[in-house]
């Protein structure tokens, strides 16, 4: 039986290398995301390795969106076994102007659309029978700062603490709850054709990283296959830091 990965923010991005990745590997592959544009644009790049491709506009903080997409996947390609939840916004502000809306708004989406599309996605995974894999996008900014990214970084360290508690919820319906912390990801050769640039990176940006370079979609993508598969088996409420080595440099001010 063909697997199906159901990934949000698929259209471009991150999303659309991990949606990439999966069809590869033989999964049908539902894309929600709010860009209709960049959506639709990955399903037909999704063509040549799959036949079940789909894309529905979604905002991932709309309950009755993210149910009606998770029923229609299931129904249309027969079942869930993969949720990505990759869907987010960045705000940067001042901390001492950043308005509860804004706030809330991040929140709304990075952490609550998490929420809201694991349950969907894990109440079929449980009617179906035969479990699953989440995996939650959540970033090095859960444990590390830059000024003015506080509803970012709360979000993200929400992303982390729901992981681990829904890995102990679900576990006995043979689901796994996973979350994967990127660093410095390099996305432009992954959006929307209209959008696309080709990046360019000096030696400073690549000696950041231990491994001596920028990291890529491909890179999180892979990480997505290996934690959704049966090698992963015994793996659930971890968080995986894919950042070339960033977070573990330590670094000196000069005066």
């Amino acid at each position: 039986m063909r697997k199906i990965a159901a990934i949000t923010g698929g259209g471009q991005g991150i999303g659309r290398a991990i949606a990439m990745a999966f069809a590869q590997e033989g999964y049908g592959i539902s894309i929600a995301d709010i860009d209709r544009e960049a959506g639709l644009e990955t399903v037909d790049l999704l063509r040549p390795y799959t036949d079940d491709a789909m894309f529905v506009e979604l905002d991932v903080s709309k309950e009755d969106e993210v149910r009606d997409w998770i029923e229609r996947t299931a129904t249309d390609l027969d079942g869930i076994d993969v949720l990505v939840n990759n869907a987010g916004i960045f705000q940067i502000a001042d901390v001492l102007e950043l308005s509860a809306e804004q706030f809330q708004r991040v929140l709304s989406v990075n952490l609550s659309g998490a929420f809201l599309c694991s349950q969907a996605a894990a109440r079929m995974m449980k009617k179906n029978g035969r479990g699953g894999s989440i995996i939650n996008m959540a970033s090095t900014r859960a444990f590390m700062s830059e000024p003015n990214t506080e509803a970012y970084s709360a979000s993200k360290g929400g992303i982390a603490a729901l992981t681990h508690a829904m890995a102990v919820s679900l576990g006995g319906y043979d689901i796994r709850v996973n979350s994967i912390s990127p660093g410095w990801i390099e996305v432009r050769e992954w959006q929307l054709s209209s959008r696309k640039e080709l990046p360019v990176h000096s030696e400073t940006d690549r000696n950041q990283h231990p491994v001596g370079r920028v990291g890529k979609p491909e890179d999180i993508a892979a990480a997505c296959l290996y934690l959704s598969s049966e090698k992963a088996g015994f793996i659930t409420g971890q968080n995986l830091t894919i950042d070339g080595g960033m977070t573990i440099k330590m670094i000196y001010a000069e005066d």
